[in-house]
């Protein structure tokens, strides 16, 4: 937890052709050998993701990718894992050797299909002349001229991103010099000595905008109240603990789940909210798909795999079937799942997020989150929307 978690730094994609010099490109960027550079073609296979400092915008996230135009049956699942980048990428980079080929025209097509932004980069300017160019940056990654060009042009898109986006998580839920109490378990499910991400970036978020927070176990949440001398801008916290939380926290205190915030923050919530209302249409012999971004370990009473069947099974009345997926790469293709209940998604970069929302979405398939589902299950989902001015009715 000592670094800036690589789920919300911009992630930049570079694409390319074999030996086209995508890797040799992010080590020009960066001034570090960042990605392995060989003259054998293929030497990149499967993505690699590396953590820098891109100065003076801030963290970032490059991916190197296998070639576009990589050959056989292995070669065909290379650029297919490529082609799935695009699904977590900010910002691409298209790597052109001389000029477009096909390859990259394809790719192109791709990219402005899913609006994400490209820069076309035609490398090794030493040997082509790029004069007459246009749409695309010329770079030598050997001498670094024009590497300073582009880097700009990366910032700025990347501060453009910055500007359009939403509020952090908490910042406009907790007034400056206000306060918010964190309520945290503490049992089997929490990890040994630390905190999970979502309650850390909750808090950097909380002290980030000049407030301060109190955290507490969901024990000592209603002593914890009572010793305080004026009400808190919000009680948030782990989805599990709602009814208890509910139950100590006056009406008139906002209160809200980790799960929820991320839910906005990560995705989008008013069509997560859509997509738990589909609860209501479960029938008996439905799948239902959990999904989890991480891996992570399982106790007895897990929150995907035990918690939320239980309460669907109980709130429905109905035998309903469940199947369950875990992993950030993800490719879907099928169209019998009736409902997809996700996790928080710390660890997915919001395109990521918005990207499986997307294709479920295209499938006519609703798709709702953790922190939503056990709320609406409980019946306390008009309470745990109220933060955010959001007038739900069952």
């Amino acid at each position: 937890m000592f670094g800036t978690p690589s789920s919300i730094k911009p992630h930049i994609a570079v694409f390319g052709k074999r030996n086209a010099g995508k890797s040799s490109l992010i080590n020009a960027l960066t001034g570090q050998n960042l990605a392995i550079v060989s003259d054998v073609a293929g030497t990149t296979t499967d993505p690699v993701y590396k953590s820098f400092e891109l100065l003076p915008f801030g963290a970032v996230v490059f991916i190197d990718t296998a070639g576009l135009d990589d050959t056989g049956d292995l070669g065909k699942l290379r650029v297919k894992k490529s082609y799935e980048i695009l699904n977590k990428t900010d910002l691409a980079l298209i790597v052109v050797e001389k000029e477009l080929s096909e390859f990259e025209t394809n790719l192109i097509k791709e990219i402005e299909q899913t609006g994400t932004d490209y820069l076309v980069v035609y490398n090794k300017s030493d040997i082509y002349n790029y004069k007459n160019i246009k749409n695309g940056i010329p770079v030598n990654t050997k001498t670094k001229e024009g590497i300073d060009i582009l880097k700009k042009r990366i910032i700025e898109i990347l501060e453009k991103h910055k500007a359009l986006q939403s509020e952090g998580l908490v910042s406009d839920l907790v007034n400056e010099g206000g306060f918010a109490v964190l309520v945290v378990p503490i049992d089997e499910e929490a990890p040994k000595g630390r905190l999970i991400l979502p309650q850390v970036q909750t808090i950097r978020d909380i002290l980030d905008n000049d407030a301060f927070c109190l955290v507490v176990k969901e024990r000592e949440l209603y002593n914890a109240l009572n010793l305080l001398n004026k009400d808190p801008d919000i009680v948030i916290t782990d989805s599990q603990a709602f009814l208890k939380v509910a139950a100590d926290v006056p009406d008139h205190i906002p209160m809200t789940s980790f799960s929820i915030l991320f839910a906005r923050y990560k995705g989008d919530l008013n069509l997560f909210i859509e997509g738990a209302k589909e609860i209501e249409n479960l029938e008996n012999g439905d799948t239902v798909l959990i999904m989890e971004a991480c891996s992570h370990h399982q106790v007895g009473d897990d929150i995907g795999t035990v918690k939320i069947p239980r309460l669907l099974r109980q709130y429905t009345g109905k035998k309903l079937n469940f199947e369950f997926y875990k992993g950030k790469g993800f490719d879907f293709a099928r169209k019998d799942i009736k409902l997809v209940i996700h996790c928080g998604g710390c660890m997915l970069n919001r395109k990521s997020m918005i990207s499986r929302m997307d294709i479920f979405n295209k499938n006519n398939i609703k798709i709702t989150n953790y922190g939503i589902t056990i709320a609406y299950t409980l019946g306390i989902l008009p309470r745990a929307l109220k933060p955010f001015d959001i007038d739900f009715k069952y």
